[in-house]
């Protein structure tokens, strides 16, 4: 009942009005001409008219073609989304991105901590670029930090904030599960994946270019399993096969402050009475 689905959509963003009100005119006329001859033949011939023009108005290029709605857009306009609703009813999250950043603020955090976390079934995982791949860094850098006309930050610092974050958050004691992994190498898009196994799942794509004006232009897709299957079932699994090449973190050992080390030199010197040196 794909259909179904597709006027409901339409009447809900008040999309296409025209054609589906002439549609259901046009089915009415055809149900009472198998039953009665004796519709007036002005009506008949206002239904054709109608249907015959809006054929012809439809087929008219745009000469102010617009954003394809749904699809494409550019980091502004999410600025608007509270990310709250971003995740509401979400259970499963699966992000990459170089350094993911602006998108692993500490309001974003506890929301995913207060929404897909807690659930014993909800599950995150986040995928960043490997700050020990310094040529991978200084490329990346290269591209998303000098050929930004505005830059308003640099990758090494952005990575140095989000290592900390998710090594923290690694840590949280909650019902659901969290991981993240470090990539060797940027692939030129981040992605965010929302719920991609049900049929309501959605993919957000971000395409970093070669040169913008800013972060905020990139171009975005917003992909759905319904209206874009083959895309959509192609970035999930792009993920997956980032997720699967990408290593688990390994937290640097803390190192002892002078007069810590040398307390614990001096003990292995001098051990306390009845300990026996090995």
């Amino acid at each position: 009942m794909g259909w179904l689905r597709r006027v409901a959509g339409d009447l809900r963003k008040r999309r296409n009005i025209d054609a589906h009100a002439l549609t259901v005119v046009a089915v009415l006329y055809a149900l009472v001409s198998l039953f009665s001859d004796r519709l007036d033949d002005d009506f008949r011939w206002a239904v054709l008219l109608s249907g015959l023009g809006l054929l012809i108005y439809r087929s008219l290029p745009d000469e102010t073609p617009e954003m394809a709605e749904g699809v494409l857009y550019d980091r502004s306009v999410y600025d608007t989304v509270p990310a709250a609703s971003l995740f509401a009813g979400v259970r499963d999250v699966r992000v990459f991105a170089p350094s993911a950043v602006n998108l692993l603020s500490a309001q974003t955090c506890e929301i995913l901590r207060n929404s897909v976390l807690r659930r014993e079934n909800g599950r995150v995982r986040i995928v960043i670029l490997d700050p020990r791949e310094e040529a991978s860094v200084r490329q990346a850098s290269r591209q998303l930090d000098e050929s930004v006309e505005f830059p308003v930050q640099r990758l090494p610092a952005a990575l140095e904030t989000t290592m900390e974050r998710l090594r923290l958050m690694s840590r949280w004691k909650t019902p659901g599960a969290f991981d993240y992994r470090l990539l060797s190498y940027s692939p030129g898009f981040s992605l965010v994946l929302l719920d991609p196994d049900t049929p309501a799942g959605r993919v957000i794509v971000e395409i970093h270019g070669f040169h913008n004006l800013s972060t905020s232009s990139r171009m975005h897709l917003e992909l759905t399993r319904g209206r874009d299957e083959r895309w959509y079932g192609y970035w999930v699994e792009q993920f997956d096969h980032i997720w699967n090449a990408a290593r688990h973190d390994v937290p640097p050992v803390p190192v002892l402050p002078a007069d810590a080390a040398e307390a614990g030199e001096r003990t292995l010197q001098n051990p306390a009475p009845g300990v026996r040196r090995t």
